[in-house]
Formats: C-alpha cells, sequence, structure tokens
C-alpha cells in the first residue's frame, strides 16, 4: 500500500489538491479558481465541465510537485461545498452546477414557511428549508424550469460529482445528504414523507445511492489515470461535506468538539451523540456512522474580506505583502473605541433572511480604511456568535474551538473571534484543513488508521492559541445587541430593495 494520501477540496469557487504524508506533512498542493455565473440577480452557477478540467490540472500538478510515483498514493478523498444543487442528466453527463451562495429560491422559502413545511421537515431531516438548500432548488427548478427539470438523472453534491468523474460511480455519502436535509437524520436513509414535504415526492429515483465517508465508493478508472497521472485502480472513498471534513481536517473529532469555520461560509459547529437537541437548530451526520454534527451556518463569513480585498484594496498596497494581511495590519492598528462602525456581512444574504444586504453602519469623518476593515472582521466574528447562540440555546456545549479557513490565516481575525465568542480559539498547522479531512477519510477507508480520531490525532497538529481579552468583553456585548438590533431595523427595508429589483427585472419569485 502507497505511503501518501491525496485529499481534494471542491470549494464554491477554488478545487484544491493536496498530498499529505502519514503524519499530515503536506508533500505538495495545487489550486485552481473557477468562474461563477451569474445570469440573474441571486443566481450564482458554475460550469460543471471547468470544474472537472480544473479537478484533473490540480491533481497532475500536485503529482508533479510531490516528485511521487502515482502507486505511492494509497486512497483518495474528496470534501466539497454542501447544498447547492449538482446534477448529471440520464445519461450520466453534466447538466447544471448551482452553488450555495445562490438565493434564487428565497420566495419559495417564504411561501413554505407561510405553509408550515419546515414543520413537517424538521422532525424527520432536522432541517428546514432555506434557499440554497438541494431540495429547495430542486423544487424551484420543478416550477421555474420544467425543461431541464425533465433532463435531470441525478441529485448530488460538488464532491460526488468529482468522485463521479474519477470513478464512474454515482453516489453521494451521509454527511452531504444529511447536511442538505435529504434524509431522515435518526433513520440515516431517505424517506419519502420527507420528499413529499417538499413536493418531491416524485423525485426518489434522482437520489443515487448512499454510502459512509471512508467506504470505497470506486476506484480511479484508466481514462482518468490518462489524464491526471493517478494510478489506475486507486481507491476513491465516499468523502465528506466539507464542514465536516474542515472539522475532522482541524481536529475536531471528539464528541463536544467545536469547530468554527470562517471560509466562504459562517460555519459553526459542535459534535454531539443523538441528533435529539431541543429547538431549531440544524444537524447532519458526521464523519462516522453513529454521531451527528449540530451547526447554524450562512454565507456571512470571510467571502465579505475577499469582496472588500478584490474591490477596494487589490493594487493598493506593497508587492511584498498580501493585500489580505495589509487590510488586517490597517485594522490591528485600530484601538477598539464605542463609536466605530459596524458591519452586516450579508453580501449573499442572511441565513434568517434571504433579501438581507450587507452595509456598514455608523461611519463618521474621522474613520479610515483601518476602521471599516476592522468593523467588517468584528461583524463577521458576530455573525458566527449569532450562530453558536443557537446552538447552545438548543443543549450543546463547548468550551473552546477550533477556528479553521481562511480567516484563521490571519494573526488579528482569530483573537477577534475569541474575544466575541468569549472562548479560547486555536488554529491548526495546516490551513487545508478540508483536504487533510478528506485524507483522513480515505486513510480510514483503506485502513490505515483504525478510525477518524486515530486519523486526526496521527495527521493534525495545533499551531496557535487565543485566549479571550476579559477587557472587550463588555464592549463587544454592546456592539453584538446593537448589530443584532440594527438587522432587525433594516429587514423591511431589505424586503422593499428586493421587491424592487424583482419588479425591475422581472426575476420570478
Amino acid at each position: 500500500m502507497g505511503e501518501y494520501l491525496l485529499g481534494l477540496d471542491a470549494g464554491n469557487t477554488v478545487i484544491k489538491a493536496v498530498i499529505f504524508d502519514r503524519a499530515g506533512r503536506e508533500l505538495a498542493h495545487a489550486g485552481e479558481e473557477g468562474h461563477s455565473r451569474m445570469p440573474q440577480p441571486g443566481h450564482v452557477e458554475r460550469d460543471l465541465n471547468e470544474l472537472w478540467a480544473n479537478a484533473k490540472r490540480v491533481i497532475r500538478a500536485c503529482l508533479d510537485r510531490a516528485g511521487i510515483a502515482a502507486d505511492d498514493i494509497a486512497a483518495i478523498g474528496c470534501a466539497g461545498h454542501g447544498n447547492g444543487f449538482y446534477a448529471l442528466d440520464k445519461d450520466g453527463e453534466p447538466l447544471i452546477g448551482i452553488q450555495s451562495l445562490d438565493t434564487r429560491a428565497t420566495g419559495l422559502v417564504e411561501e413554505w414557511a407561510s405553509a408550515g413545511v419546515g414543520e413537517r421537515t424538521y422532525p424527520i431531516a432536522r432541517q428546514r428549508p432555506w434557499p440554497s438548500q438541494t431540495p429547495t432548488l430542486l423544487a424551484w427548478l420543478k416550477r421555474h424550469r420544467p425543461d431541464l427539470f425533465k433532463r435531470i438523472g441525478t441529485v448530488f453534491f460538488s464532491k460526488d460529482f468529482v468522485v463521479n468523474r474519477l470513478t464512474g460511480v454515482r453516489v453521494s455519502e451521509m454527511s452531504d445528504m444529511s447536511g442538505a436535509g435529504l434524509l431522515d437524520l435518526a433513520a440515516r436513509r431517505y424517506d419519502r414523507a420527507l420528499m413529499e414535504a417538499y413536493g418531491l415526492g416524485d423525485c426518489m429515483d434522482m437520489l443515487p445511492p448512499l454510502i459512509e465517508s471512508a467506504d470505497i465508493a470506486g476506484r480511479v478508472t484508466e481514462e482518468v489515470a490518462r489524464e491526471t497521472g493517478l494510478a489506475a485502480g486507486t481507491p476513491v472513498v465516499g468523502g465528506l461535506f466539507d464542514v465536516v471534513a474542515s472539522a475532522l481536517g482541524s481536529g475536531v473529532s471528539r464528541t463536544g468538539s467545536a469547530s468554527v469555520i470562517a471560509g466562504t461560509w459562517s460555519i459553526n459547529q459542535v459534535i454531539i451523540d443523538k441528533p435529539d437537541l431541543d429547538g431549531p437548530v440544524f444537524m447532519s451526520s458526521t464523519f462516522d456512522h453513529s454521531r451527528y454534527m449540530a451547526m447554524e451556518n450562512s454565507a456571512t463569513s470571510a467571502a465579505n474580506l475577499e469582496w472588500l480585498v478584490r474591490e477596494f484594496f487589490e493594487g493598493d498596497h506593497q508587492a511584498e505583502v498580501s493585500p489580505f494581511d495589509a487590510c488586517c495590519a490597517l485594522a490591528a492598528a485600530v484601538e477598539p473605541a464605542a463609536d466605530d462602525p459596524l458591519y452586516h456581512p450579508y453580501l449573499y444574504g442572511a441565513q434568517q433572511d434571504g433579501h438581507a444586504r450587507a452595509g456598514f453602519y455608523g461611519m463618521a469623518g474621522w474613520h479610515t480604511k483601518g476602521h471599516l476593515v476592522r468593523a467588517l472582521l468584528e461583524g463577521v466574528a458576530f455573525g458566527h456568535r449569532q450562530h453558536i447562540e443557537t446552538i447552545r440555546k438548543a443543549g450543546a456545549t463547548f468550551e473552546e474551538a477550533v477556528l479553521s479557513g481562511g480567516g484563521s490565516r490571519s494573526r488579528l481575525w482569530p483573537q477577534i473571534f475569541a474575544d466575541v465568542l468569549g472562548v479560547p480559539v486555536s488554529v491548526a498547522v495546516s490551513r487545508e484543513t478540508g483536504a487533510l479531512g478528506a485524507a483522513i477519510a480515505a486513510g480510514t477507508g483503506v485502513g490505515l488508521f483504525a478510525d477518524f480520531t486515530e486519523g486526526a490525532d496521527a495527521m493534525v497538529k495545533v499551531d496557535r492559541h487565543y485566549r479571550p481579552n476579559g477587557a472587550l468583553a463588555a464592549h463587544y456585548n454592546r456592539r453584538y445587541v446593537l448589530y443584532k438590533d440594527m438587522a432587525e431595523a433594516m429587514a423591511p427595508l431589505w424586503r422593499r430593495l428586493s421587491a424592487s429589483q424583482k419588479m425591475a427585472t422581472g426575476v420570478a419569485a
């Protein structure tokens, strides 16, 4: 058996390939950014053929950089962003890819909320419908794109599409399917009553066979081996919902452990033994077959800083300093004050309100770029805190958290998270926690590790620890209340703005 593991991570924007040894050291890394299409306001799609072409390129580049033989790879694991909508047609060819930033189904979610659909789905799936959720998007397509709907053969997720291209096999696994509200969570199976609640009782045959994360889905085909440099026959495991992969890849593997991911999405999750918490908290399967993840998520995290850098800071820094580091340096130079601006991180809507939009509030003539950057960093952390409060109210407890995702790379932002959340925060050595989690699943699947915890203990190393600054606790508590009150006050105005946009463009609700 080979000595190395290949982890793939198919995110909303970038697909990455990373080769690890059994101790979690990275031999090589390659990534490629894809292109999103926004044909109408709220619609965010991608070309699946481009995704696969990018995947082949990063795999070959990673192998070339590692300088190892293809048969030194013991197994391959793939993580990918959850929800959204990835479909093959009835002949198994790529049909459509909708990213989890899409908000086209906001009106349908509101309609379902009035009809009590969530009260029917939550007891089964531990999920309520939301705009970018896979069954919600399938129902939207059924209503608004019947021509495309009739062509759908298989519905699954971004990482399942990559697994399918690698192996020719159509499968999905528990963490992604449960994270999209498509399973009877306790029974870990598809459920017709659940599908009927979404108005999708006639779509059961679109759902692929289910496997566990470490089960071998298939093996690399001869054709893919020629195109990528991989060895034909290399095992490919079922893989993981990327938020679960990132938790595992940052060392969160035991019950009661907490993972906070500041990536494109705000991910906040705690491992629990049973899916029986009180309240409307979202739940999914973990990486193993016996435990669950209590989670609250939304597209309100580090994508905000990416936007700010792209639109206002690229080219406005010294060549030897990245624009992200330059932004964080500006924010670090600002002494927190009571009149600092506030920021809502709703570039792609909010979990609670698909009409929500981002905005800076309370700016004055003496505020600088640094104040705005710091407001954004704090606003993202407040969004995470709002989700974590929901998890805690439901009964999940934790005393510390591991931060991963792009936000963890900053030296300032993890401290802001510790201060805003009021718990110690640690950061793992590896920045590619999604790919590492997928690699741990691959190693577990082929017997290199006895279980996921053994794999995480072997491959994950901690880099930094941050303790909350008690002197700032009252300051952040006051600002957090203002943050929530402003969002509540803005809600009717966001709704009016959304309605005006729809009237102007003729977009379907």
